[in-house]
């Protein structure tokens, strides 16, 4: 028997860490759940619209945060805003899936304040000369918005502390590997089995 409240799994890290792709491994695994955020930026050349982010405009989004139908939202780099709806919390305990969020380290902070149980990993660079490297292959970003993410990827890592694990992307295929052992460990945990162990229990009478 699952437990009533679904295992929700927090993937943060800097722009350019890789964290979008460890994100697919954990979701290549049964039974998950991933939380498309909204967000009122543009999109990239590359996105799709609902597939990694669902794209709106400022007023849709402060209707939406009204409506109190985010988890948590928070603007970043002072303009953007971004959010996680409720509705895939709900829609996680109604079919009995976990939950994958890719949020922000303010956006953490919050879910982990309204479900202390959830299980938060930080993902890292091997170096800012790594990260830089990966921020300039992508193309899209000019020379002062690579110094802003480079400046704000240190301001990130220095909550790592506030997370339970941090996987750090130096070599993908690892990366890919540890993450994946994270969300199979975290489903293990005592806490989360309990119901089940008393079930087992008292087939053996007590």
């Amino acid at each position: 028997m699952k437990p009533s409240e679904p295992l929700v799994l927090i993937v943060s890290g800097p722009s350019g860490s890789g964290k979008s792709t460890l994100v697919k491994k954990i979701l290549e695994l049964p039974n998950m759940l991933w939380s498309v955020s909204y967000t009122t930026r543009s999109p990239r050349a590359t996105e799709t619209n609902g597939e990694w982010y669902n794209f709106i405009s400022e007023p849709e989004f402060e209707a939406m945060v009204k409506r109190d139908e985010f988890l948590e939202h928070a603007q970043v780099f002072g303009k953007n805003w971004y959010g996680t709806p409720r509705r895939y919390l709900d829609q996680a305990r109604a079919t009995g899936k976990d939950l994958v969020l890719e949020i922000d380290v303010q956006g953490a902070l919050q879910v982990r304040r309204k479900l202390p149980g959830s299980v938060a990993i930080f993902v890292l660079p091997p170096s800012r000369e790594d990260l830089e490297k990966r921020i300039r292959a992508r193309g899209q970003d000019s020379d002062d918005e690579i110094q802003r993410r480079l400046k704000r990827a240190r301001e990130e890592m220095l909550s790592y502390s506030s997370y339970d694990f941090a996987i750090i992307n130096d070599d993908l295929e690892r990366a890919g590997q540890q993450i994946q052992a994270v969300a199979q460990g975290s489903r293990c945990k005592v806490t989360r089995n309990e119901t089940r162990i008393h079930e087992i229990l008292k087939s053996f009478g007590g």
